[in-house]
């Protein structure tokens, strides 16, 4: 597949109603999306089961009986992929081009979920073009 989206994050408002919410983004593993309501984490199965793992165009989240979101908080899908490299090329085998794609688009998500991380609410340093001895210091 080729990645077109640079989504990494979806978020809601519950309305202590609805218990199906949508996530656009590919998962390889149902433990690659974290789920949180109002900044706590969630747990699969206990508080929410999943479906379109594996999908590139995402699926739902849906939580189970006695977790409907309440009024007012904020629920929020994050992809967060494991910073492991599972493919394994045997020598003078046939080139596996789809396994080969699926090892570049993990690579690529997780590249997007470090930038993500990085341009976020963080420090860093402004860009500076003189060398004046001052030293600025920014809040994405």
């Amino acid at each position: 597949m080729t990645v077109s989206s640079t989504t990494t994050k979806v978020s809601y408002t519950g309305n202590a109603i609805t218990t199906v919410f949508a996530y656009s983004f590919k998962i390889f593993v149902a433990a690659d999306i974290k789920v949180y309501v109002d900044n706590v984490l969630k747990s699969l199965t206990t508080h929410y089961t999943l479906s379109g793992v594996g999908s590139a165009s995402g699926g739902n989240v849906t939580f189970t009986a006695g977790n409907t979101p309440a009024s007012s908080t904020k629920v929020v899908f994050t992809r967060d992929i494991a910073r492991t490299q599972l493919t394994d090329y045997v020598e003078n085998d046939t080139f596996p081009a789809e396994t080969h794609e699926a090892a570049l688009d993990k690579l690529t998500f997780i590249l997007q979920e470090l930038d993500n991380r990085i341009s976020g609410d963080i420090f860093r340093f402004a860009e500076s073009v003189s060398d004046a001895g001052t030293v600025t210091i920014m809040l994405n």
